[in-house]
């Protein structure tokens, strides 16, 4: 399973997101996008085709490599997952927002990432992760399936209270109230913590 795997690009690649994310993170003007959008002549495209167009990479590059590529099957089952997460990112939450138009500057920094996330989880889990079959039956493993079902679920709820907010047409800011937000509202959704921190307890042995 780990022939052929460098693991010089996966480092320099999860550092290279990393460093993106930090820069964006510490830029001191907000990103023109939502609530920050302002009027101009700057291009944009509609935020539904915004959303399927800079998911689809994180979609479609692991989905290529479990259906062509032999994998074991705690390998096969961590990827699946992971396609299943982008597949409804992808899919269907692209057609249920109704964000402002987004500004194709955004789309394509959002793209990018895309591509090397995808990129690097179906790398490392097609050559460099290598993990015994019994591995699917380690309460370690199991755990991490469980966490990382009930973050996608308490996601796509709060997906579904996000696109309530705003009637069709709108395209105001929108605060939301009730359900786990109520309580949650000073940190990020729990359910984009717990899904992706659970996938990578799934990975470690």
């Amino acid at each position: 399973m780990s022939t052929g795997c460098q693991l010089g690009p996966v480092l320099a690649g999860s550092a290279l997101l990393i460093g993106l994310g930090a820069l964006v993170l510490g830029a001191r003007r907000p990103s023109p996008y939502g609530r920050h959008l302002q009027a101009g002549s700057r291009a944009r495209l509609p935020a539904r085709a915004a959303w399927f167009l800079q998911e689809l990479p994180s979609f479609a590059l692991p989905a290529g490599i479990l259906v062509h590529r032999p994998l074991r099957q705690p390998n096969a089952l961590l990827l699946a997952l992971f396609c299943a997460h982008y597949f409804h990112r992808t899919f269907i939450y692209s057609m249920q927002t109704r964000g402002k138009p987004v500004p194709v500057s955004i789309l394509l920094w959002a793209c990018a990432f895309c591509v090397g996330n995808g990129t690097l989880q179906a790398y490392s889990l097609s050559y460099c992760a290598d993990y015994p079959a019994e591995w699917c039956m380690d309460p370690r493993f199991i755990l991490g399936i469980l966490l990382f079902v009930a973050g996608m679920a308490v996601n796509i709820h709060s997906d579904h209270i996000l696109c309530q907010l705003r009637k069709p047409g709108e395209v105001i800011y929108q605060i939301p109230r009730g359900s786990t937000i109520r309580y949650l509202r000073t940190i990020p959704n729990p359910g984009k913590l717990s899904s992706p921190s659970s996938f990578e307890e799934k990975k470690v042995k």
